[in-house]
């Protein structure tokens, strides 16, 4: 059995670059969906709605308060997507660097079972 080789670390920088990209996107529409619903459903102006809409999203707990039934639910379900945003952000960067780990691994391993 023939294993590939580790590949060049400009492909690996090429990965986490890509990786950055796609996590930026991820965050900037999860700022901007929380912002317009704040700025809907709490009636706040655009840099409150930004900062509460910032403030779930790094799970520091929300600035405004839900006065009425539709920004309460809003302020529910937005809670719920930032907390799974977060977390496919964070899986989304790490995915090359855990990929380029397991195949160091992998080719470790079968390095070391090729000597005996």
């Amino acid at each position: 059995m023939r294993l590939k080789r580790l590949p060049h670390r400009k492909h690996f920088i090429g990965q986490l670059q890509k990786a950055g990209a796609i996590t930026i996107v991820i965050v900037v529409f999860s700022l901007l969906l929380g912002a317009v619903g704040y700025w809907y459903f709490f009636n706040l102006e655009w840099a409150d709605a930004l900062y509460n809409a910032s403030m779930i999203l790094t799970g520091m707990g929300p600035v405004a308060e839900a006065k009425t039934t539709s920004a309460k639910l809003f302020g529910t379900f937005y809670a719920l997507y930032s907390g799974v945003a977060f977390l496919t952000s964070i899986s989304v960067m790490m995915t090359p660097i855990y990929q380029r780990y397991i195949h160091k691994i992998h080719l470790n391993i079968y390095e070391d079972n090729e000597k005996k």
